[in-house]
């Protein structure tokens, strides 16, 4: 009888609403899986990354982690554009490039960004969120490119506008006209999100660099 190494799988925001859809999916396929929250890694603290992600290598890691506080760029002020781009971007970067550094010594692996159509196309008040998101999208080449040669795959997901704890204070108007923008006339799900990361993980073992936009606009 043969048996399945049990492979691990590590989520950054694995306690809002699209990590803990990823988080039930994978258990479901029988992945070890650490979904971490705000209070089981401080993102702030570049320490706490390295030695959280030294000592805990992954087979996959999904940087799901993110922070939302739209405003008008002309009325933020510096210490708000900051923790959006460090949360946002900063960690996220950490985060791969450390447990990258593992991944090269177990021979292989795949890091996932979740990163927003507000990269190409932001809304008034975005610009913090949609610079950082944009700063996802251009170093997964990047580090696609450099660490393929060590079978390191990297790509990004562009989930779409959902229904999840993150949007619940977008009034009601507003969701409307988000959803008259999509084809379909309907959101993504975040169930629906996490199965395509299953996928992309166990189907399509020689894609990287790549950029999936997973709505309907």
């Amino acid at each position: 009888m043969m048996f399945r190494v049990l492979k691990h799988v590590i989520i950054t925001g694995g306690t809002g609403g699209l990590g803990k859809a990823i988080a039930e999916r994978f258990k479901t396929a029988a992945w070890k899986v650490t979904a971490l929250g705000r209070n089981d890694l401080n993102l702030n603290d570049s320490s706490e990354i390295d030695n959280f992600f030294t000592a805990n290598p992954c087979d996959l890691l999904i940087c799901a982690a993110g922070v939302i506080d739209d405003q008008p760029l002309a009325k933020m002020d510096e210490s708000t554009w900051d923790e959006i781009i460090r949360i946002n971007y900063t960690a996220a970067k950490q985060c791969a490039l450390t447990a990258i550094s593992k991944m090269i010594d177990n021979g292989s692996g795949h890091v996932v960004f979740i990163s927003s159509y507000a990269a190409y196309h932001p809304t008034i008040g975005q610009a913090a969120y949609a610079t950082a998101k944009a700063g996802i999208i251009g170093i997964t080449g990047d580090l696609a490119h450099h660490y393929g040669s060590n079978n390191i795959r990297v790509n990004v997901i562009l989930p779409g506008f959902m229904d999840t704890p993150m949007t619940e204070n977008v009034s009601i108007k507003r969701k409307q006209e988000i959803r008259e923008m999509h084809s379909l006339g309907e959101f993504n799900r975040p169930d629906i999100v996490a199965e395509f990361i299953l996928f992309l993980e166990e189907r399509m073992p020689h894609t990287s660099g790549q950029i999936f936009h997973l709505d309907s606009r």
